[in-house]
């Protein structure tokens, strides 16, 4: 990935959507859209897993396709 952090913290900070795991519930998918890119490669998803208050990246990588249960208030 090009520019990695930056992108990164784009997602982060600016999601598109952000979703949570249906195996652990400690652990939230953030996705970033880039109309831009491929369309195999069109969202950008950061995995976050939080233990103890903090929260840490578990992996980064695009993808075609949202996946996980959506949040809901």
């Amino acid at each position: 990935m090009q520019d990695s952090a930056e992108t990164i913290k784009q997602a982060l900070a600016r999601p598109t959507t952000i979703r949570y795991s249906e195996e652990d519930e400690k652990v939230s998918y953030f996705y970033k859209e880039f109309k831009e890119r491929k369309d195999f490669e069109r969202y950008l998803l950061v995995a976050v897993k939080y233990l103890n208050g903090e929260g840490f990246i578990i992996t980064a990588f695009y993808t075609n396709k949202i996946t996980g249960l959506k949040w809901t208030i």
